[in-house]
């Protein structure tokens, strides 16, 4: 079987150009006096009283912030309101204080660039956190595209946000791989052709971008960072 070249390579953001999820979030309840595990069930009967989750509703500018956060509110105990929980801070003011950037894949995307390699970012995000998540990335410098859920009203795994991707990258699915730290966001990229590699370390996930890389006949050459 003849295989196309790697081109463009599409990471997304949290949980991969970020410290992991979990550590956010653990680090958020700690922040705001909720057991971790109280809260994620509270996330999840919301979830189940709205027919969706409220991040995924955040994440796709169908609710605000503070219309995801008095939701998570309705299904913890106590009665606690909005500014028992948080005062007069925005929720993401809060979350992004144990947001870190995960420095070494940053510096692998600009060998890549530096190699001939297209870029792109494609994230499930929040409109009222753009100004800081763009604030902790050189944005411009690392990425030819950027697709934003929140922007676009669409996220992973929705075929359509892969598909609005594509129309803005000089490649087709078969010349992307695709770096995300959830299987279904990955899935959904492998069913349309893309190159898919599941990120659970960054030593891991370097390693094999650069041996896929190879293998394809790119550009690739320089030593790992």
């Amino acid at each position: 079987m003849t295989f196309r070249p790697i081109t463009t390579v599409v990471v997304d953001y949290g949980g991969v150009l970020t410290n992991p999820l979990i550590e956010t979030f653990a680090a958020f309840a700690r922040a705001v006096d909720v057991a971790l595990p109280e809260l994620q069930e509270a996330f999840a009967r919301a979830a189940r009283r709205h027919g969706s989750s409220p991040m995924a509703d955040l994440e796709t500018a169908r609710c605000t912030e503070t219309e995801m956060v008095e939701r998570v509110l309705a299904e913890l105990p106590g009665g606690r309101t909005y500014a028992d929980l948080l005062g007069d801070e925005p929720f993401g003011e809060v979350w992004f204080r144990a947001r870190t950037v995960n420095e070494r894949l940053v510096r692998f995307l600009r060998e890549l660039r530096q190699s001939g390699y297209r870029t792109a970012l494609l994230t499930n995000n929040v409109k009222e956190w753009g100004p800081r998540w763009r604030a902790q990335l050189p944005v411009d410098e690392l990425f030819d595209a950027v697709v934003d859920s929140s922007e676009e009203g669409v996220r992973k795994p929705d075929p359509l946000i892969y598909r609005r991707l594509l129309e803005r990258l000089p490649a087709t699915a078969h010349e992307c791989l695709f770096l995300d730290d959830l299987d279904e966001n990955c899935q959904a990229a492998s069913d349309l052709g893309m190159l898919a590699v599941h990120f659970t370390t960054t030593d891991e996930a370097v390693d094999q971008i650069v041996a896929l890389l190879r293998s394809r006949g790119g550009a690739y050459g320089r030593s790992l960072v």
